[in-house]
């Protein structure tokens, strides 16, 4: 019964940590601007840092985003990343940035974050923008929040929730996001679903989403383009 007891106290601790969120821990030092080199390096957060005798501004710069993203694809969008993977400095500070271009009737497909909350700012263009929430209480579905953005706007996307932006405008859109993780990852469901490598199982997809195998098979033919 104590060891069933401690158990219990442990679980309860956990959940009400200040450090049981979902954003990035909040960093011990003044930056760890992470490097490849793993001689006389620490590891944090999944990168190694650079020792701070040699950190120079330019571990903390990075510039183009005043250019526009290619979205000559399938799905009329190009997302632009500014992660710990691409701006070194960024490694433990626990946010990242995105710019994202979208053509006539462009779309960023519905996807997650899975590490982090997004605010996204419109500045051209119109946007159609949604989340859909989980875990639906009794009798209810999955209910989505949606929004039509002008030149100006600002939306939030939570952590972890399934969100899209469609350009609904004749014209050119541009917006600019900031996430709550240096690294928040992407999921594009329909790309991860039926492009996956190896691919789902065809009768689970088939159970799944209540269509023939046949279909599936379609679907996983495709080709999924990866707008990031």
């Amino acid at each position: 019964m104590a060891f069933k007891s401690l158990i219990l106290a442990i679980a309860i601790m956990a959940v009400l940590s200040p450090m049981s969120h979902a954003s990035d821990p909040s960093p011990l030092q003044d930056f760890c601007v992470a490097v490849d080199d793993t001689k006389n390096a620490v590891f944090v957060n999944g990168k190694f840092c650079k020792d701070p005798k040699f950190v120079v501004a330019e571990d903390f710069f990075k510039s183009g985003l005043n250019m526009p993203g290619n979205t000559s694809n399938n799905v009329g969008s190009a997302v632009t990343p500014v992660n710990v993977n691409n701006l070194a400095g960024l490694n433990t500070l626990g946010i990242s940035l995105a710019r994202i271009d979208f053509a006539p009737y462009g779309l960023n497909p519905p996807h997650t974050h899975p590490r982090g909350t997004e605010v996204l700012a419109l500045f051209e263009g119109t946007l159609y923008v949604g989340f859909v929430l989980s875990n639906p209480g009794p009798n209810m579905k999955n209910k989505l929040f949606t929004k039509i953005l002008h030149p100006g706007d600002v939306f939030v996307f939570p952590v972890g929730l399934i969100h899209f932006q469609f350009n609904v405008g004749k014209t050119n859109a541009v917006a600019f996001a900031g996430l709550s993780s240096q690294n928040p990852g992407v999921i594009t469901i329909a790309n991860a679903v039926f492009g996956s490598d190896p691919p789902i199982n065809d009768d689970v997809l088939a159970k799944a989403f209540q269509i023939e195998n046949k279909v599936v098979d379609y679907l996983q033919s495709q080709f999924w383009w990866d707008n990031n």
